[in-house]
């Protein structure tokens, strides 16, 4: 770190002379005085590197100023200077987050000298070790997926272990959590990586189609088969087949994708030949496979043959220290795609993008951060410019329903439990309720679980 913006917040002409004199005889520091509290709180967004503040000012005392700061930038160091030699006042200011607590008298100066550069050396420290952790993260960056948070990291070590062998693999995970691209990491990183990747969406394709997509047909084999066409399992013979959203698939055809994965043989529609594939199988659904199963959905002796090395993604609101991470990579790429200058995310909007619950998951992060940067004005993105089309949709219609405080309160329990997956113990913390009120409520019918 080369430069160290000061904001000085002294209400004491003479006092702030003698400081800002002092620290500028190091001309790295660069020092910016305030005669208020609130004049500094206005220019926070020049981000300073600390702010020297003291403790009587004539419109704010320190500690409502403390608070307001920390609030807004909670990392920003906040070093208070006051006349008082007032231990509980210390340990106070200090409990609210203050770096250090200095008096007014004869040492001061070199006090004030040796916390900043203090304060310079922790800032190197914190800068060499966010390099080191870039470091780390590369080798945990598969293709597009980006993360450093504990849940993620867990993924990461699954996909490690994918890559050495050609086990099939089950990917699970809300729907927008990237289970395409972990597929893609899989394979890309894989032995056969140069050999092709095929995926198939099996919602995305009428029953009736589905096996002459996937098994290909020879000419004549029925009305309008004009020519010989093969199906994915061919195409992707060496490679990879991805089949996502496998919980879709009709049982009849579950039959024949278990023969095909026991015998590694192929037959196209109206040909008795067989064709031996070497495919590797990737599966990924948003359902609960061992659920449907259990409902008679889903075939249990296919479960088994596909479930090989789970791989279960979190949601984004279980990764609340990658959403600012994916935010800033997100926007970066936009900005370059759509050569536009560059631009940044603000504090209240970091703030408001980790306390939103996400039930769009990284793909809802993506669409909302773009839309952003397109409202955007002057290169920052401030919370006018966010839209969380989801949750307005949910509150307007709330509103609109004319619904005692009672119902409201159901409306929003039985919401959260929606958006994520019925687990009452992470709700209850979520809306700082008692789990015992929510089991209460569920008993009595009064909340609706899907």
């Amino acid at each position: 770190m080369s430069l160290m913006k000061i904001f000085l917040v002294e209400d004491n002409e003479l006092y702030a002379k003698a400081t800002k004199h002092h620290l500028s005889l190091n001309p790295d520091n660069q020092v910016e005085h305030f005669v208020t509290g609130k004049s500094c709180l206005e220019k926070l967004y020049l981000q300073p590197d600390c702010i020297l503040l003291d403790y009587s000012l004539p419109d704010l005392s320190g500690i409502d100023v403390l608070k307001k700061v920390k609030s807004s930038q909670p990392d920003l160091p906040v070093v208070i200077v006051s006349g008082q030699e007032d231990v509980a006042t210390a340990i106070d200011l200090l409990k609210e987050g203050a770096y250090d607590y200095i008096v007014k008298d004869e040492n001061s100066k070199e006090r004030i000298w040796k916390t900043i550069n203090n304060l310079r050396e922790n800032a190197k420290l914190r800068n060499e070790l966010d390099r080191l952790r870039e470091e780390v993260n590369l080798k945990y960056d598969f293709s597009s997926i980006k993360g450093s948070s504990v849940p993620i990291k867990r993924v990461f070590k699954l996909i490690e272990k994918a890559i050495r062998t050609n086990i099939t693999v089950s990917i699970s995970g809300e729907t927008g959590t990237g289970k395409e691209l972990v597929a893609k990491a899989i394979h890309y990183n894989s032995k056969n990586k140069k050999a092709p990747l095929v995926t198939v969406n099996i919602a995305a394709i009428p029953k009736e189609l589905l096996e002459s997509e996937l098994f290909g047909y020879e000419k004549g084999a029925f009305t309008g088969a004009i020519s010989r066409r093969i199906g994915k399992f061919e195409e992707a013979n060496g490679g990879t087949l991805f089949l996502d959203e496998i919980g879709e698939m009709d049982l009849s055809l579950q039959a024949k994708l278990l023969r095909i994965l026991q015998e590694r043989v192929v037959t196209r529609i109206g040909s008795n030949k067989e064709i031996k594939v070497d495919t590797r199988i990737i599966v990924a659904t948003h359902r609960n496979l061992k659920e449907e199963v259990a409902k008679g959905n889903f075939r249990e002796d296919l479960y088994y043959r596909l479930l090989g090395l789970p791989i279960e993604l979190p949601p984004l609101r279980q990764r609340e220290s990658d959403i600012i991470l994916l935010a800033k990579y997100f926007l970066k790429l936009f900005l370059e795609e759509n050569e536009m200058e560059e631009m940044r995310i603000s504090e209240q909007v970091q703030t408001k993008l980790r306390s939103y619950s996400w039930p769009g998951n990284v793909r809802e992060l993506k669409a909302v951060i773009e839309l952003a940067a397109v409202l955007a004005d002057d290169g920052i993105i401030e919370e006018k410019d966010l839209n969380f089309n989801t949750v307005g949709d949910e509150l307007d219609n709330l509103v609109s329903e004319g619904l005692t405080l009672k119902d409201y309160n159901t409306k929003l329990i039985n919401y959260y439990l929606k958006n994520h997956n019925n687990n009452v113990v992470e709700v209850a913390k979520l809306l700082d309720i008692g789990k015992s009120t929510l089991y209460r409520m569920l008993k009595n019918k009064e909340l609706t679980v899907n």
